[in-house]
């Protein structure tokens, strides 16, 4: 499709909008609620009684995302900088948030940690995820091991699924369809594709929701090299919840999830190749909520299968299982003392097939009787919250691992809002520990020559302090520093590739400023937030910004329409160009990515009652840019799409 049928389309899309954009509707009053954070304790509490740094994307917010990755969705967020988002979508995916990487931060999905022990991290892939499934995602910033265990030591990301309609029978269906282009390439042929559909509803006391979604991308090169080939991406889940309300006081449900996603990628930076990855996971489990006077019992626990396959000129394939469970029980003494007792614990496992020099057939070469290992953990947190402002957040878990031995770690998080008239003024602080064993990957990697059985744990300490303001619920400013301590920090040797435990500590801190306002009769909402990590502090801080700046402007123009115009800027970067190696030691040569900045237009108007359409530009100025050194990111491109419901 060329340039002329897309704005074509998008045109005429949006053209038959504004003669229905005249249709009268009525008025509909919204109440102003309390905004609410559950990441920081388990409980429901006032933004204004936690002193942890939350940064929470509402239902509303991701509706304005469609077609969009997560990944993209989460790095607008302050502090957390995803690389390979402005990639080509099979693009390996760097979670940076305060310094620290993949391995550093927890996903969870519905209440349980996701992982994949296969990995190098054994940290979630988010490119199993699509935001058409999503129904709000919180991000928790700082150590939180105390209530989500190891691993979670710069940040949480909570991410929860959509539920079942209260109708008897409801349906939603989106579409949409992109251009997938480089730079170079500005011919605007049609290379992305995104379809989500969903049935779901109650009835009686049963609920039921069955989610399809699908992506398939095309039209760009993964790697920066002449007459290079492009490389197709395509993906597609599959998620069902079946729940039973046997009560006003229990209710359970069942839930299971196929993901999986194909992509081609090439030999290295600036060398195409003609290679295929196959990812996928299957995942099931159950929950239930058995509530009592001031309180409720609570389990949580998932099976999942997960498999990689490297077709490539070194094929492997690597085969892991993980067993989670979370069981706590919530209590609240009159809204003053709010705890959570629980325990929470896993078991992963993995084998990994390659082919050893002189062989010509896939060879298991790491068995999961040798590559496992048990984690069980009970925990204990306890929120006080008075009725003069001073809140605390307080807890700490016995880490029990089958490799090694028990580990406590432990938070103190302090908190104090002085309320005047509708606004009010919080101070924050917080000491936090976390530890971080390393990953079956980390210790019996054989394909890649990586592993290393004598890795011991990584340990640190991460302490916090802020000021938030809030005015009239209708503009905040808040500020925070952080500085974070870490011991045995895993890294890899550059030259061998092997990991290792570093001899010197990580001392890495920064500041990070968020600002909202809403504006004329709420009809403008500013949001803009900053980011400085002292990067110069960290041996390793590969791909990693010093500075970033988000900044979002969004207008209601009248009851069917939106726009909203983004801006995204970051920092030179470091890479290492394996390329050109130093002769003597093979160590690669550093050097430096350009700063770059990316400006988005976002579109959106209700046609009808049940159906809107919707249409994007992404890196309007076709910014030209690298996030990794030697490979492609996307350039300007549209997208045009529609969200039909009954």
């Amino acid at each position: 499709m060329n340039k002329k049928v897309f704005f074509g389309a998008a045109f005429m899309m949006l053209g038959s909008s504004v003669v229905f954009g005249q249709e009268v509707q009525e008025n509909e009053t919204v109440n102003e609620l309390e905004e609410v954070v559950i990441s920081d304790s388990k409980f429901s509490l006032k933004r204004e009684q936690s002193g942890k740094v939350i940064t929470k994307i509402t239902a509303e917010e991701l509706g304005r995302y469609q077609g969009e990755s997560v990944a993209t969705v989460l790095t607008r967020t302050a502090g957390l900088f995803i690389n390979g988002n402005g990639s080509p979508a099979g693009q390996n995916l760097g979670v940076y948030i305060r310094g620290g990487r993949n391995r550093q931060v927890v996903i969870r999905v519905d209440g349980l940690t996701v992982s994949d022990p296969s990995t190098s991290g054994g940290d979630f892939d988010l490119r199993l995820l699509s935001v058409n499934q999503i129904q709000e995602i919180e991000i928790l910033k700082g150590a939180s091991s105390t209530l989500y265990g190891s691993g979670a030591a710069t940040a949480v990301i909570n991410i929860t699924t959509k539920s079942g309609s209260k109708e008897q029978i409801s349906a939603n269906f989106q579409s949409s369809i992109g251009t997938n282009q480089s730079q170079e390439d500005q011919d605007y042929d049609i290379n992305d594709f995104v379809n989500f559909a969903s049935v779901n509803g109650t009835l009686g006391k049963v609920s039921y929701v069955a989610n399809f979604g699908n992506q398939f991308s095309d039209g760009v090169s993964a790697a920066e090299a002449e007459g290079a080939e492009s490389d197709a991406f395509s993906k597609y889940n599959v998620y069902t919840k079946l729940g039973y309300q046997w009560n006003k006081n229990f209710k359970f449900h069942f839930f299971g999830n196929i993901d999986r996603y194909k992509n081609d990628f090439d030999a290295g930076a600036g060398v195409d190749g003609d290679n295929r990855f196959d990812s996928e996971q299957l995942r099931g489990g159950f929950a239930f909520e058995l509530k009592y006077k001031n309180g409720s019992f609570n389990a949580v626990n998932s099976y999942a299968l997960l498999e990689r396959e490297f077709d490539s000129s070194f094929p492997s394939r690597y085969e892991s299982k993980i067993y989670t469970f979370d069981v706590y029980n919530k209590y609240n003494f009159n809204n003053t003392f709010y705890t959570v007792l629980g325990v929470n614990g896993s078991n992963s496992d993995f084998n990994l097939f390659n082919i050893p020099f002189g062989s010509d057939d896939l060879v298991q070469t790491i068995n999961d009787n040798d590559a496992d290992f048990d984690i069980v953990d009970p925990y204990v947190n306890v929120v006080y919250t008075s009725d003069f402002g001073l809140n605390v957040n307080a807890g700490a878990r016995l880490n029990i691992h089958s490799t090694y031995g028990n580990q406590l770690v432990y938070s103190v998080n302090p908190s104090f809002t002085h309320t005047f008239g509708s606004n009010y003024i919080k101070g924050l602080a917080s000491y936090s520990t976390a530890y971080i064993t390393p990953s079956l990957f980390q210790l019996f990697d054989s394909a890649f020559f990586t592993g290393n059985p004598d890795l011991d744990p990584e340990e640190s300490t991460t302490i916090e302090a802020g000021v938030e303001l809030s005015h009239e619920k209708r503009a905040t400013v808040s500020v925070v520093y952080f500085n974070r301590k870490s011991e045995n920090f895993i890294t890899f040797d550059p030259t061998t590739f092997v990991n290792f435990n570093s001899p010197t500590d990580i001392d890495v801190d920064g500041v990070e400023l968020e600002t909202s306002a809403k504006l004329v009769d709420d009809k403008l909402v500013i949001r803009a937030n900053y980011t400085y990590t002292n990067i110069d502090k960290l041996d390793d801080n590969i791909r990693i910004p010093e500075h970033m700046l988000n900044a979002n402007i969004g207008y209601q123009w009248n009851d069917k329409t939106y726009t909203s115009l983004s801006y995204q800027f970051n920092t030179e970067r470091a890479d290492n160009d394996f390329a050109n190696v130093d002769p003597v030691t093979f160590a690669p040569t550093p050097v430096s990515l350009d700063s770059y900045g990316l400006l988005d237009f976002y579109v959106s108007h209700q046609l009808m009652k049940r159906l809107s359409v919707y249409a994007s530009l992404s890196n309007i100025t076709n910014e030209d840019y690298q996030e990794i050194l030697g490979f492609s990111t996307k350039g300007r491109n549209a997208r045009i799409g529609f969200n039909l419901e009954f």
